[in-house]
């Protein structure tokens, strides 16, 4: 007799790793595969690296067809996949028909990872009143994004392509403007700051200008700047003042996507759940929390703000709960799974 099928496939595709869970009805977690993070551009080659990972985790669970191909059989009954670089509705409904064609499960949901951070840090039953789960979820790790959504479905999205949408935050973001702030500090533009010597160690190199020629020769890869932000929070943690003002202002540009989130959906004055995760949250900076959570409950006191230190595929496996019916105790007995993996995976790549 074949077994059961798990009752979800969840995935977390951010830009620096992605994460594959498979999950039975009862909220047991059966097996989670990690890997590359997500390409730039929606395309055959996210599809393959969700691949490669759905035929990991259904080897761990010890599922039969895992061939390593794309597609390689049944292994859940929901498929849900919130996937960064699907910034809009039309790329998370191509990227739906993409896995849809894998037959990997019945049912297929692709959201933006967005959607993940937020359904992390909200609570099993929906607030009194409210037809779904409702909030604001702002995720910051290699790069930022946010979504909102009403007690009553409507959604605050951003399109998150960078500089040209007005978009400023993550690890890469802290690491470019780590290397902008030594450089000007080598030459005489700018303040003297710590990040002079830092940064160059980071990469290997004695200068600023040394990682300036590596990255334009190409034998420093742009893919390590994010890698720069856990030594930016550290050096803003030793009291560097031009370092502090990068955090101050990564805290700042969390608590502007919260406001306009809150903002355009009408909830001024509600509790709203404001969840804050990613990889460069999730280090639990003190300046940089500290700095977000003050400017949100300043301007909207009734706001519950929680920090989401699990990861986020926790929360693409909630929403896949929900849409297979589970019960609060099988989310609970979840969330307490993915509790103690995090606290035994603490030294994960940072930013997640």
């Amino acid at each position: 007799m074949r077994q059961p099928l798990p009752a979800v496939l969840a995935i977390d595709g951010g830009n620096s790793k992605t994460d594959v869970a498979l999950v039975t009805a009862e909220g047991t977690l059966l097996a989670v595969a990690r890997g590359p993070g997500m390409p730039t551009r929606l395309g055959d080659q996210t599809v393959s690296v969700i691949a490669g990972l759905v035929s990991s985790a259904a080897e761990l669970a010890g599922l039969p067809a895992a061939d390593g191909q794309a597609t390689g059989g049944e292994v859940a009954e929901h498929l849900v996949a919130c996937v960064a670089n699907v910034d809009l509705p039309a790329e998370e409904r191509q990227l739906e028909a993409m896995l849809a064609e894998q037959g990997w499960a019945a049912t297929t949901f692709v959201a933006n990872d967005t959607y993940a951070v937020l359904r992390a840090g909200l609570d099993d039953v929906p607030a009194a009143g409210a037809a779904r789960h409702w909030g604001v979820g702002i995720t910051c790790g290699t790069g930022i994004n946010c979504v909102g959504v009403a007690p009553d479905g409507r959604t605050a999205r951003f399109m998150a392509l960078g500089m040209t949408t007005g978009d400023w935050g993550g690890g890469f973001s802290l690491g470019m403007e780590a290397q902008w702030a030594a450089v000007r500090a080598a030459d005489g533009r700018g303040p003297q700051t710590a990040l002079r010597q830092a940064v160059p160690a980071f990469f290997g190199v004695v200068e600023p200008l040394d990682v300036a020629e590596g990255l334009h020769f190409g034998t420093i890869s742009w893919d390590r700047i994010a890698g720069l932000a856990p030594m930016v929070l550290a050096t803003a943690d030793a009291g560097d003042a031009v370092a502090r003002d990068l955090v101050l202002r990564l805290g700042q540009e969390l608590f502007l996507l919260a406001k306009s989130a809150i903002v355009r959906l009408d909830l001024a004055g509600m509790p709203v759940p404001v969840v804050l995760g990613g990889g460069v949250v999730a280090s639990g900076n003190a300046l940089l929390i500290g700095e977000a959570e003050r400017l949100i409950t300043a301007e909207f006191p009734a706001a519950d703000i929680r920090v989401l230190m699990h990861a986020p595929v926790g929360g693409a496996s909630l929403i896949g709960l929900d849409e297979a019916g589970a019960d609060p105790q099988a989310k609970h007995r979840l969330r307490e799974q993915f509790a103690e993996r995090s606290a035994a995976d603490a030294h994960a790549p940072f930013p997640a």
